[in-house]
């Protein structure tokens, strides 16, 4: 359980060193960004606290080990050797996903096959393509490594949201949006456009010092090393804060109100937001201290055609600009021409970011 590992998070691009933030704040302070994400040593409990407490992180991977292959023979003997029993359980299927690149292994399926042999016959570890728990076989320059995905099912399923609305913003990216905009669980939230409710519920989870993964499984649990009784322990070690934020989500369409208000009450912070019917030119400020509004409005190809939005983006801007001084916006679009339709002083871009097959970039400001 002691054993020193190299854990990985997988970060979505472009936001590796706000993942680096939270890892370090978590207690990770040996984490560093890495091509594709953040790494760090721990053991099997911190593989367990990532996945719980990390809100944006993709998943958590952890690297088993490796050694050099030339080729496939070579491949098969070295996996014979490998210690398969010391992770994995022969009462729990897996699937291998290999890679392959700059390597005299080349054929990613045939490495794959050898693998999934060696395993197999020498741990008893049935293999199924439909297996939750998954082995990553990275090969590279002739090095071929083991990681396991610890996660399952990604990272920004929580388990609270059943019900979505049209362009759902992942939990993972609201959070590290919300981190980006210097958010820390005590700034007022309100989301004029809050669709499934997913900013200010994030934000009011996080101001109540609740899991993200409190009410999930991961694939973890399915491995050698997993205990069910230090895992239930680490749950309960919760500490739920007192919360200082105030948190309002409004929306133009009344059913996506009762979405969000479903997906609250199940993440248990139903009690905390305000939820209300309201379109962007009518929106007010709430009566709370002056925060953060993020907004993930519609844009050109995604909902709304682009010709379309320009009077809704300068709507937003007018309705910002006069009747919130004193409050920081945080606008997200892939068109740069949109968010300077608002007419608002934003600060130097940030880098894009993948989402719903698009490239988003947060536009900000400072205190209106």
């Amino acid at each position: 359980m002691d054993t020193a590992m190299k854990i990985f998070l997988v970060a979505p691009p472009s936001l590796e060193h706000v993942l680096l933030e939270e890892a370090v704040e978590l207690g990770f302070p040996s984490a560093e960004v890495v091509s594709g994400g953040v790494e760090f040593d721990g053991n099997w409990q911190d593989v367990w606290r990532a996945n719980l407490c990390l809100r944006g992180a993709t998943r958590v991977l952890v690297r088993l080990g490796g050694f050099r292959a030339m080729h496939l023979a070579q491949l098969d003997k070295r996996s014979r050797k490998f210690p398969w029993g010391d992770f994995l359980r022969s009462d729990v299927p897996i699937r291998v996903e290999t890679t392959s690149r700059k390597s005299r292994i080349y054929h990613a399926g045939a490495a794959t096959q050898r693998i999934e042999r060696a395993i197999n016959e020498t741990a008893g570890v049935g293999i199924s393509p439909e297996a939750e728990l998954v082995l990553k076989v990275r090969i590279f320059d002739d090095f071929c490594t083991f990681s396991i995905d610890t996660s399952g099912p990604a990272l920004h399923i929580r388990g609270h949201k059943e019900a979505l609305n049209k362009a759902p913003m992942r939990e993972t990216l609201a959070s590290l949006f919300l981190r980006q905009m210097g958010y820390d669980g005590s700034q007022t939230i309100v989301d004029p456009m809050c669709g499934s409710g997913t900013f200010p519920i994030e934000a009011a989870e996080q101001a109540a010092g609740l899991f993200p993964g409190r009410s999930r499984s991961f694939a973890f649990e399915k491995l050698a090393s997993f205990h069910h009784g230090k895992w239930d322990q680490l749950k309960q070690n919760a500490k739920p804060t007192q919360v200082l934020g105030r948190f309002f989500g409004f929306d133009r369409d009344m059913g996506a109100i009762r979405l969000s208000q479903d997906n609250a009450h199940r993440a248990a912070v139903g009690d905390m937001i305000q939820f209300q019917n309201a379109t962007i030119s009518d929106l007010e400020p709430p009566d709370a201290p002056a925060g953060i509004v993020i907004i993930n409005p519609p844009y050109g190809g995604r909902i709304g055609e682009r010709k379309m939005l320009f009077s809704l983006y300068g709507a937003m801007g007018q309705a910002l600009k006069t009747r919130f001084k004193g409050w920081k916006v945080g606008i997200l679009t892939t068109d740069g021409g949109l968010a300077k339709a608002t007419g608002l002083p934003f600060l130097p871009s940030l880098p894009p970011v993948p989402h719903g097959g698009k490239r988003v970039t947060l536009h900000r400001t400072d205190p209106l």
